[in-house]
């Protein structure tokens, strides 16, 4: 017997809004319009069998975004595509590939997604509609997971071929001349999710494709790339450099969107001293499950792995009492096995799961049907990620839902009472740096080992002879007597250059339940230290497993399963070291500064932590090895006297380090803010006597090796931090110090609010009375 009713995703959400305690935690409930349709005919050029197979799937008409596109490729021109989630991105490149191939047999299509699933999920999509149009189209996936077989009849007769940047750069490329046909042939490079192609990983992918089109110039071949992206500050200038060359921007978007509800919710608080809040994953839980229980497919985001098992469990748990559809929800995060998420992607697909709980692994174009609802457990990070994840309700032209439960942190604080904020601001620009030295030199090598350089060849910004000496020098290069530069070590590069991370390995989860011990998924290694050291709780699925050992150097973990009441949360100790200074200032009360740095993370101990209540019932220390990670950072250290000795206006010891770390939290939450960044980009460290700056200091940090940029740009922007961070401490209700301002407060008897404005306004926020927060409109420099 069930004791759920169906109901419309209208009539869930009228009676949620009724109960007292959820409608008062709606900070603003925006409904945007239903929007019909902007449609064009099919151009003449069209190739009859394409539009009788288009027909054939209920199209009838091309959107506006999508005839542009396809005629601006059909002209020959580069194209970036940039329209919301679900409005047909996908027909912008198939069609000029169908006709391509409609055209001449003979042509080739390279496709890139950044991630396999993406990949695979194109490669039914398209071979449905050749398969409607009445094309005999070799159409395949070349990814790690194709058999060895098989790899061959791609590389020989693959008409069109679907990889990633990771397989491009290590399979493909090294490989060349194994790919001739693809080289001479190819007519159409297909770059899609262009937005995650950011920060180091955007570094190194510009430079794979980079190697790419010189390639492609040896073999003859000048193909039109066509970049799809979903909604970004600076599409054509991020196209521009990746690809090296100008893009057409099409941005119109012609989809029709039915009504959408948009909801900001804060949960409410629970202590006025302290400031701590309701959870916000107990809270989008509360919202989630009337849309499950009424048999809407409701999506639910959580900002971390962890996240996404405690509400797993929780709607879980939730359903089991009320006799729900308890089955029908899933969890969808990175760790799980191909194989599982193949199932869950289908079971959305078809209507089978009604719930899913994912990371933001789904956050991308993957195809998961039409859903009626999307909830996010905390801000995601940026404007872009947040509207990818409300994009996920609302495939059809029925009204939708899209909720954002704000946490207790300061970024999300600020975006859940500023409004427009989301609603009005441009989305974030997507950074990257392919000339970064340390990624330009490493393809440099990769790409001498595919093809001698010509005397006076230009890789990158400029002729590669200077770097191409230096590599000489080390002995991966050498000069021939006709003047071109030959690769010369036994090395293969490639294996060598990880794209994503500063370390490629994981950490293989192995379950030693069952008689035969089986692989339960993976972590990468800076998770791994987190999630699965020895005496730790893994949760997968939702189901819990205690991991007995962790053999660090074996890359492996072995778990068995648990049912305890019980997660666990590790800490991770930072320290910092300065290496380099780039550039330093004197500013108001102290200096600025701007260098290179070495951040070593060590996790020193382990909580056991009580589902719902959060309470702390037992600890354990962790003996794992330390992690490095050298990159750059932006600090600013502070003129300020302590001890009893230096006067009246001299600092407690204890105060000043209260202060640090609230002033340092407020200015990394306004830096996200100034940038436009994910918060975890940037790390925090703050030291009263710093040993290398010898007076207290303030440390942002970029998390991620090299850095892209980003503490250059606060370097420049530094007395706009300083006044913003000072606005949010003053502007936030508590008395003393809370979560969404300086921090969660470690002693009730000090005043941290007041400590961090009084060290912020010593570093110059009084230069700009009643200044409050950076204004929504405030743009990346």
């Amino acid at each position: 017997m069930r004791t759920y009713a169906p109901a419309t995703t209208a009539a869930v959400l009228s009676r949620l809004l009724e109960e007292p305690s959820l409608r008062s935690a709606v900070v603003h409930h925006e409904v945007l319009p239903e929007r019909p349709a902007d449609s064009v005919p099919f151009p003449d050029w069209l190739d009859a069998r394409i539009v009788g197979g288009l027909r054939s799937r209920g199209i009838e008409s091309l959107y506006r975004h999508q005839a542009e596109a396809i005629e601006a490729v059909h002209a020959g021109e580069d194209v970036v595509v940039v329209t919301p989630t679900a409005s047909g991105k996908t027909l912008c490149y198939t069609l000029p590939v169908l006709q391509a191939l409609a055209d001449d047999p003979s042509a080739r299509a390279l496709f890139l997604f950044p991630t396999k699933a993406l990949g695979q999920d194109q490669v039914a999509e398209f071979a449905g509609q050749a398969l409607a149009s009445s094309l005999q189209i070799a159409v395949a996936t070349y990814d790690g997971d194709t058999p060895a077989p098989i790899r061959s009849a791609i590389r020989t007769a693959g008409q069109v071929v679907v990889t990633n940047p990771d397989m491009l750069h290590s399979a493909i490329l090294p490989h060349h001349t194994k790919w001739f046909q693809l080289f001479e042939q190819v007519r159409v490079i297909v770059i899609d999710e262009l937005h995650t192609y950011r920060g180091v990983f955007g570094s190194h992918v510009a430079n794979v494709l980079r190697r790419l089109l010189r390639l492609c110039r040896h073999y003859g071949s000048n193909p039109v790339i066509v970049c799809a992206s979903a909604t970004i500050g600076n599409p054509a200038e991020l196209a521009a450099q990746l690809t090296g060359r100008p893009a057409r921007l099409v941005n119109r978007n012609g989809a029709p969107r039915g009504e959408r509800h948009v909801l900001l919710v804060n949960p409410p608080i629970l202590d006025v001293a302290t400031g701590a809040r309701a959870s916000a994953l107990s809270h989008a839980q509360r919202w989630a499950l009337p849309f499950i229980r009424a048999g809407r497919q409701t999506i639910v985001f959580g900002k971390a792995r962890v996240a996404v098992e405690i509400l797993l469990t929780g709607l879980r748990e939730s359903l089991r009492e009320h006799l729900g559809p308890r089955s029908r929800i899933r969890g969808y995060r990175g760790g799980y096995l191909p194989t599982e998420r193949r199932s869950i992607e289908r079971g959305l697909r078809d209507g089978e799961i009604l719930g899913v709980v994912s990371t933001n692994a789904l956050e991308l174009g993957v195809d998961i049907g039409s859903l009626d609802v999307s909830v996010l457990a905390g801000y995601p990070g940026s404007v872009a990620g947040t509207w990818q994840q409300l994009g996920r309700a609302g495939r059809r032209l029925d009204p939708s839902v899209g909720i954002l439960v704000a946490s207790a942190s300061p970024v999300d604080q600020y975006v859940i009472h500023h409004p427009e904020f989301l609603l009005e601001r441009s989305p974030e620009e997507a950074r990257c740096d392919p000339d970064n030295l340390h990624v330009l030199l490493a393809h440099l090598r990769c790409a001498t080992f595919e093809m001698p350089f010509e005397p006076g060849e230009v890789f990158g910004p400029a002729p590669a002879d200077d770097l191409l000496a230096f590599l000489g020098e080390e002995g991966h290069v050498r000069q021939a007597g006709d003047g071109r530069w030959y690769w010369s070590s036994e090395n293969f590069p490639a294996s060598e250059v990880s794209l994503r991370a500063a370390a490629p390995e994981n950490v293989v989860i192995i379950d030693t339940t069952p008689n035969r011990p089986r692989v339960l998924g993976e972590v990468d290694l800076f998770s791994a230290q987190v999630l699965v050291h020895e005496r730790a709780i893994y949760i997968h699925e939702s189901v819990q497993y205690y991991v007995d050992r962790l053999e660090w150097h074996e890359r492996k973990a072995y778990v068995h399963k648990v049912d305890v009441d019980h997660y666990t949360y590790a800490n991770r100790a930072v320290t910092l070291k300065p290496l380099d200074v780039f550039a330093e200032a004197p500013a108001t009360g102290g200096r600025r500064v701007h260098g290179e740095v070495m951040v070593a993370s060590l996790v020193t101990l382990f909580k056991k932590l009580k589902f719902g209540t959060d309470e702390n019932v037992g600890w354990g220390p962790i003996d794992l090895p330390e992690l490095e990670l050298q990159t750059t950072a932006y600090w600013v250290t502070a003129d300020v006297a302590t001890g009893p000795d230096r006067g009246r206006d001299a600092w407690r010891r204890d105060d000043l380090d209260v202060a640090l770390v609230g002033a340092g939290r407020a200015l990394q939450a306004v830096a996200a803010v100034l940038l436009m960044v994910d918060p975890r980009d940037l790390g925090l460290v703050s030291q009263v006597r710093s040993p290398h700056q010898e007076s207290p200091t303030i440390y942002l940090y970029e998390a991620m090796p090299g850095g892209v940029g980003l503490s250059e740009r606060l370097w420049a922007r530094h007395d706009e931090l300083v006044v913003g961070a000072a606005g949010l401490v003053e502007a936030c209700p508590c008395d003393s110090g809370c979560p969404a301002c300086t921090g969660p407060r470690l002693d009730p008897e000090v005043d941290a609010k007041a400590l961090a404005l009084r060290l912020l306004r010593t570093l110059g926020a009084a230069a700009a009375p009643g200044s409050s927060m950076p204004a929504a409109e405030a743009r990346v420099a």
